[in-house]
């Protein structure tokens, strides 16, 4: 990789979609909590619906509970780079959530770890302001791992979520 070194650590020099628009993320590589009990209604909005610019009935992953211990989680099936996240609201609805934090691990058999600022705290991350708007936060340092959790710490109206995970390259693809 070709790294640049800032203040802040390592920066990705460039920033390609993993695939959650593209459908290149297969529906098994996406989680949620409490996903067991996704029937009836709440079954058209299962985590893999979670897709940057979904349109449509379930255009979005809905939690099916409000409140601050729901996740929503990817496996990316190898450890990767991953420099940033873009978020989305329900396409449909005014819901959408204004904050987060991320968690990540390499392996499945290692405990989850929060993403840090410069200081040591949890970062929380700004999400977004209505249903259509794409917000992206940038990670610097990148994380790498092979899982990723978004743990919604705020929402308007109820938790919905439609994201794409960049990951980082040395050169422009």
């Amino acid at each position: 990789m070709n790294w640049k070194l800032n203040p802040m650590g390592l920066e990705c020099p460039y920033h390609r979609p993993l695939g959650f628009e593209a459908g290149s993320v297969s529906a098994d590589q996406i989680s949620c909590s409490n996903q067991e009990q996704y029937t009836g209604w709440f079954s058209s909005w299962l985590p893999d619906k979670a897709r940057l610019n979904s349109q449509g009935f379930g255009c979005a992953w809905l939690s099916k509970y409000q409140d601050n211990n729901q996740w929503l989680q990817i496996d990316l099936r190898e450890v990767k780079v991953v420099s940033g996240i873009l978020s989305q609201g329900r396409c449909d609805a005014d819901e959408w959530i204004t904050k987060y934090s991320v968690q990540y691990r390499s392996d499945d058999k290692l405990n989850w770890i929060y993403y840090k600022d410069q200081t040591g705290n949890n970062r929380v991350f700004y999400g977004n302001s209505d249903r259509t708007s794409s917000v992206q936060n940038l990670l610097r340092p990148p994380i790498v791992a092979r899982y990723i959790r978004i743990l919604p710490l705020g929402w308007h109206t109820r938790i919905a979520l439609r994201l794409e995970l960049l990951l980082c390259m040395s050169k422009c693809s």
